[in-house]
């Protein structure tokens, strides 16, 4: 089993907790002295007020909750965050309200959720040929709609 050590870097901290057991994320919750109101439209970025040990090899992908996102639009700015193992400062998530209402985030709300991950730490290297393909240089929507 994957250890992943967390440090709460603030009283009103909450460790990242699984819903039910067979969750394959556990919910990030907003550490905030008091509601933070996300407007239409509006970005923020929300602190969580921990720091995480990732094992080498691994990362940490910030993923939305899918209720906050059907329902009220609100999900990751920038899509997916990753989380470096070498990474040991706070937690943060950026949200966007994609919705049509503002929105007020409560202190200890579930606003995302961690999925840990392995990671191919492939060795980067320059070439001039690559190998042909059946698909070749095909790009968007080229092998279907």
């Amino acid at each position: 089993m994957n250890l992943l050590k967390v440090k709460k870097l603030s009283d009103r901290a909450v460790l990242p907790t699984r819903a039910t057991e067979q969750s394959a994320g556990a919910d990030l919750h907003a550490c905030l002295e008091s509601p933070l109101l996300l407007p239409a439209g509006g970005m923020a970025v929300v602190p969580v007020g921990i720091a995480l040990e990732i094992s080498p090899g691994w990362a940490g992908f910030v993923f939305g909750r899918s209720g906050l996102g059907i329902k009220h639009g609100i999900v990751p700015s920038n899509a997916v965050g990753v989380i470096d193992a070498d990474y040991r400062g706070q937690v943060q998530v950026g949200l966007i309200n994609h919705g049509k209402e503002d929105y007020l985030i409560q202190p200890g709300e579930r606003i995302a959720q961690l999925i840990l991950l392995p990671v191919g730490m492939a060795k980067i290297v320059e070439a001039q040929i690559l190998s042909d393909t059946t698909r070749g240089t095909g790009g968007f929507g080229s092998t279907g709609r």
